[in-house]
């Protein structure tokens, strides 16, 4: 059974906590193995495991690293976004059109991924405002401050994302997917409405 770390990630799938583990990517293996050559490994660092379960989505989008899906699906302690290349998910944080979140919310409430309940089904009419601020929903990390960001981007997309407060450095863009409880993603939609980041349709 996949197991949650600190940073409400799958260990696996965390940079932080795989570290120096059989777990990490970037550990040397102890023996010869048929791995493909490094080019390729590096290729796909960006990718995670392949995953197979019930789930909504809404794409294609393209952008520098070529054409993607988001899918919506339920783990373990809430919901993951996440951008996914031909059956791989993409360590990068989702962007998707705004026009497009309603369908993928209704689609995860039809699926069984998303409880009717939780408060996400409010946000499925919703347009850009073109607001330059975000909505957030404020979080802890360990010792770290930390927000689900919904932001407004350019030819109508929109990014949620989490952001870490580093001391002395700032507030820092996590690329990664998203995996937090439900009712974080609808404090954060609800936050952007208010923001006039996303305005009820």
């Amino acid at each position: 059974m996949p197991q949650l770390c600190r940073h409400n990630r799958f260990t696996a799938e965390c940079p932080i906590c795989s570290k120096g583990t059989v777990l990490d990517p970037s550990r040397a293996p102890g023996r010869r193995s048929n791995s493909p050559p490094r080019a390729a490994r590096k290729k796909d660092a960006s990718l995670g495991p392949a995953f197979k379960g019930p789930h909504a989505s809404t794409g294609p989008y393209s952008d520098e690293h070529g054409s993607y899906e988001v899918r919506l699906e339920s783990v373990p302690g809430g919901l993951r976004l996440a951008s996914w290349t031909a059956g791989q998910i993409r360590r990068v944080a989702p962007v998707l059109a705004v026009e497009d979140l309603p369908g993928l919310l209704r689609r995860a409430a039809e699926s069984g991924v998303l409880d009717r309940s939780s408060g996400l089904l409010q946000a499925t009419r919703v347009s850009p405002a073109g607001h330059p601020e975000h909505g957030a929903s404020p979080g802890r990390a360990g010792e770290l401050r930390e927000e689900l960001r919904v932001e407004a981007l350019d030819h109508g997309r929109m990014r949620l994302a989490r952001w870490l407060l580093r001391p002395g450095r700032g507030w820092e863009l996590q690329e990664a997917p998203v995996m937090l409880p439900a009712a974080r993603y609808a404090e954060a939609l609800e936050s952007a409405a208010a923001a006039g980041i996303l305005k009820s349709g």
